[in-house]
């Protein structure tokens, strides 16, 4: 595992999905990359965020042209990945906005 730097924090969820995240000046952590298996998946825009009162959402773009919904269990600082869409059907793709 590559070693991060001071403001990157790695959490470790499942043996399926992990996610680098950049804590900025708020301290507030985004997800700048995803280990899915084998893959490495770099964020390349955070297209929504929002909050509920257990659980940080983030709807992200990775430079593999896929839309994933991951949420953040803030009690637990587990991740999770409740859906992904690759692109490849036009009458199913996620709108980006």
């Amino acid at each position: 595992m590559s070693k991060l730097s001071e403001k990157d924090t790695c959490t470790e969820d499942s043996p399926f999905l992990r996610v680098e995240c950049y804590a900025g000046h708020r301290a507030d952590t985004e997800p700048r990359r995803l280990h899915i298996d084998q893959r490495e998946v770099a964020v390349t825009e955070i297209i929504d965020r929002w909050l509920d009162p257990r659980h940080r959402y983030f709807k992200l773009r990775g430079d593999d042209g896929g839309v994933y919904l991951l949420r953040q269990d803030t009690r637990e600082d587990r991740w999770e990945m409740t859906l992904y869409d690759g692109g490849g059907r036009d009458d199913t793709r996620l709108s980006s906005t």
